[in-house]
């Protein structure tokens, strides 16, 4: 039984996206766990600030070397030859890892040399201890891109396959690693036992998925033939998209050196705020994108450019249709969650109002930042990575720009704002809808009408619901208040929970009201996988009733 449920098939973008989605609130909150672990235990200051700078050059390894391939080029070619000719599939599998293997190693291994001219050019502002500290984190994290890097060889093989809920538990043990680490081995090796816990989780990321994708037919062969006409496409793709990672991890570096100048502590404030609202663009956008990417990438491969808008349209309006209210409740509850989720040992009340103000800014472009990886995937989809690039080059400019000005004090229609690290978030912002909206119309010229007349609608009813829940949200967050007080973790909790239910409430209902199809579709995928009967499913996963 179990070893079925994890060898199962994904049949639709809904089913495997309610997979994904599921999985992830899982990772999600464990990750609430571990930033409310870290801001108890640290406070918003030195050490947190060391911890996260310390996460940039693995991570930067991790995004080029890594997700460059696979995200962009492993998956629509591994799947193009798995409908040829599977030993061909297994033997580009099996290149990709041994290269991956002998890269990072490597690389990693020169980095480890350089690590403490490396943490001087992005940390200028971190005193003689505190960059020590880094550079010794950073070193033992240069493990993590290693594993990391397998297993995202092994998560392609999955989603190519369709096998979603082992590729979607591997985040959740990466999680309960760094929990262990913050809860265990602290205890032994001090503020080191971070990062070993982060190789831990990195290590279970790898673990999880390797059986199930022997399962499925992967055998470990060395073999190394840099002449493979798959491996060539590969990197075809992989070498322009790994450009557009790489301004992108420039921009985290930018606003790590930016960070490090400003007031202690300001580096960690934007990344717990920037972990608290990536809670919902994990969840619904790049869920449903991973989800939607198999079937867009067939599609586009068939060139069939009619249903490749329908299924591109669909997982848009269902991407919009929980991340609109998600924004609003994070806006209108921001106080609640940040204090409920971080407000314990040494965060304080000056770090609770630093990090809601910066998850405001967030929520502005949360719509943008969760359509912005399926809008990705559309172009790669296609096996057009040069566009998105040069759109990133562009962006990632306005976002280094808009930090430096709005992070220094600055008059505005008469009005005196010195923001800091609020700067930040709101510049972020800023570069994100850009972003999203350069993209959009360039994926409209390469694949024509992206039915935007449809999704404009459904955007109008879901906001309309979104609204009426936003001010009810409001009214009963003020209302209760009185009931159980602000002064305690109960009352907090309690004020936030029943506010936020009772909006979600009313925005079902409004929904339902304004027959919004989605809500219908929603609805409808939940009864199946609560009520499942046998089906025939269309092979591509493209269902009427659940259209994505």
């Amino acid at each position: 039984m179990i070893k079925k449920l994890l060898n199962g098939e994904s049949r639709t973008i809904t089913s495997a996206a309610i997979i994904i989605g599921a999985a992830s609130l899982a990772s999600r909150f464990l990750g609430i766990i571990r930033d409310r672990i870290l801001a108890g235990e640290f406070g918003a200051g030195d050490i947190l600030d060391t911890y996260y700078a310390a996460f940039r050059i693995p991570d930067l390894v991790f995004n080029l070397l890594v997700l460059g391939a696979l995200s962009a080029g492993f998956i629509p070619i591994f799947t193009h030859y798995l409908q040829l000719d599977k030993q061909k599939a297994w033997r580009l599998a099996n290149q990709i890892i041994n290269i991956l293997l002998i890269s990072l190693f490597v690389i990693c291994g020169i980095l480890f040399v350089f690590a403490p001219w490396l943490m001087k050019l992005i940390t200028p502002g971190f005193g003689p201890e505190k960059m020590k500290l880094a550079i010794d984190l950073t070193r033992i994290m240069f493990l993590s891109p290693i594993l990391l890097g397998l297993s995202s060889v092994f998560g392609g093989i999955l989603q190519s396959f369709k096998r979603f809920l082992v590729y979607s538990l591997a985040p959740i043990l990466y999680n309960i690693g760094i929990i262990i680490g913050a809860l265990v081995f602290v205890k032994f090796w001090g503020i080191y036992g971070l990062a070993w816990g982060v190789v831990l989780g990195a290590f279970l990321h790898l673990l999880i998925q390797i059986p199930t994708s022997i399962y499925l037919g992967f055998r470990y062969q060395w073999i190394l033939d840099f002449k493979s006409q798959g491996l060539k496409k590969i990197f075809k793709i992989m070498v322009p998209r790994t450009l557009t990672l790489g301004i992108t991890q420039v921009n985290f570096i930018v606003i790590t050196i930016i960070a490090s100048t400003l007031a202690a502590g300001s580096l960690a404030v934007f990344n717990l705020a920037n972990n608290l609202q990536l809670f919902p663009v994990g969840i619904f956008g790049i869920s449903f994108a991973i989800a939607a990417f198999p079937s867009l990438s067939a599609l586009a491969l068939k060139e069939n450019k009619k249903e490749f808008i329908h299924s591109f349209s669909n997982t848009t309006r269902q991407i919009l249709f929980f991340i609109i209210p998600a924004s609003a409740l994070l806006l209108v509850l921001r106080a609640q969650i940040v204090r409920v989720i971080l407000g314990t040992g040494n965060f304080t009340w000056e770090n609770t109002i630093l990090t809601m103000e910066c998850l405001a800014m967030f929520s502005f472009s949360l719509f943008a930042q969760s359509l912005i990886p399926l809008l990705l995937r559309g172009f790669y989809a296609f096996q057009k990575a040069v566009t998105p690039f040069v759109i990133g080059v562009f962006t990632i400019a306005a976002n280094i720009i808009l930090s430096l000005i709005l992070t220094k004090p600055f008059h505005l229609f008469g009005y005196y704002f010195d923001l800091g690290v609020i700067g930040l978030a709101l510049a972020f912002t800023l570069a994100n809808i850009f972003y999203f909206i350069v993209l959009w119309l360039f994926l409209r010229l390469m694949a024509g009408n992206l039915d935007e007349i449809r999704i404009i609608w459904s955007v109008l009813k879901i906001s309309v619901a979104t609204l009426v829940m936003a001010i009810v949200t409001q009214f009963m967050k003020f209302g209760i208040e009185p009931y159980f007080g602000t002064q305690t973790f109960v009352g907090i909790f309690l004020q936030g929970f029943i506010a936020g239910m009772a909006g979600i409430a009313v925005f079902i209902v409004v929904g339902l009201a304004l027959r919004s199809q989605e809500m219908h579709t929603f609805i409808n995928s939940i009864k199946r996988k609560l009520f499942r009967k046998k089906e025939n499913y269309p092979e591509m996963g493209i269902d009427e009733n659940v259209k994505n």
